[in-house]
């Protein structure tokens, strides 16, 4: 999408927002390239180099590769039957120096317009996770924490409940999924609007993937600074995105999604260089 299309798309997604439509927006858009030579192997490594992340993950599936250095959880469940989620809204880059560094925290930390995002998004998904959750359970037990990456300072909360007895990992998912953070709200308006003014198909970036153990515990990731990659043909996928609310500054959420993707950047840089 090009840079005035997405100020354009940025734009109307506010008036969407004043006419009630939706109260946030996660509006993506995505850089690619053509008949593009890499290892995918060697470019995952790159990559959580040069952004190391907690749910990062690699998945080929025949000639399709995604590489994924996320931050993000979507969902774990451990015993005994609980269940948490910790939606990512907020960015600041991080600072040249300590005092820089903290400065930007505590920026974060304080902005109304992020923590807004933060808080709209922790109120769906304390409503996804109430329809599999025993009643009462659902709780808030961090909110607008500050979490530091290579690149950027996040605002995180996490959510957790205790799930119903006999619900099944696919009763959560029915519930949940797609995450909020990547939608936005009300969920069901918002991905139809997403639908309208994305200009590519998100494919797997703003899913999931995660694993399963025998005990029926799981966590699954949110595919966000992420690559997908075709080595049958060559195309190279990097989407990133930003939430939308009615204060958002166009060219500000632009800068964000660039933000996002600077640690991916060098790590493709570097694997396209051969360095």
């Amino acid at each position: 999408m090009p840079r005035t299309d997405y100020l354009q798309a940025v734009a109307h997604v506010r008036e969407d927002i004043l006419n009630g439509e939706v109260y946030e927006l996660n509006l993506c858009q995505e850089f690619y390239a053509e008949n593009v030579q890499l290892d995918p192997v060697a470019t995952f490594w790159r990559l959580n180099e040069a952004s190391p992340a907690p749910y990062a993950g690699f998945l080929r599936y025949h000639d399709h590769y995604l590489l994924c250095a996320s931050p993000e959880l979507f969902l774990e469940h451990y015993e005994p039957a609980i269940i948490q989620s910790q939606p990512i809204k907020g960015t600041r880059r991080r600072g040249a120096t300590p005092a820089d560094d903290e400065q930007q925290r505590l920026t974060l930390l304080h902005d109304e317009k992020e923590r807004a995002e933060n808080l709209m998004i922790v109120d769906l998904v304390r409503n996804d996770l109430a329809r599999v959750a025993r009643t009462g359970t659902v709780e808030v037990t961090e909110l607008f924490g500050t979490y530091g990456f290579k690149q950027v300072w996040q605002l995180i909360s996490t959510v957790s409940a205790e799930l119903r007895p006999g619900v099944d990992l696919a009763d959560i998912l029915r519930a949940t999924f797609p995450m909020g953070s990547m939608t936005g709200a009300p969920k069901i308006r918002a991905m139809q609007l997403i639908e309208y003014y994305e200009a590519s198909r998100r494919g797997l970036y703003s899913g999931s993937f995660g694993f399963v153990w025998p005990d029926a515990e799981f966590e699954f990731n949110v595919v966000i600074r992420s690559l997908q990659y075709r080595a049958d043909t060559g195309y190279l996928s990097l989407q990133v995105g930003s939430a939308i609310t009615y204060d958002s500054v166009p060219e500000h959420e632009y800068q964000e999604c660039l933000l996002k993707a600077q640690g991916v950047l060098e790590a493709l840089q570097t694997s396209l260089s051969g360095t």
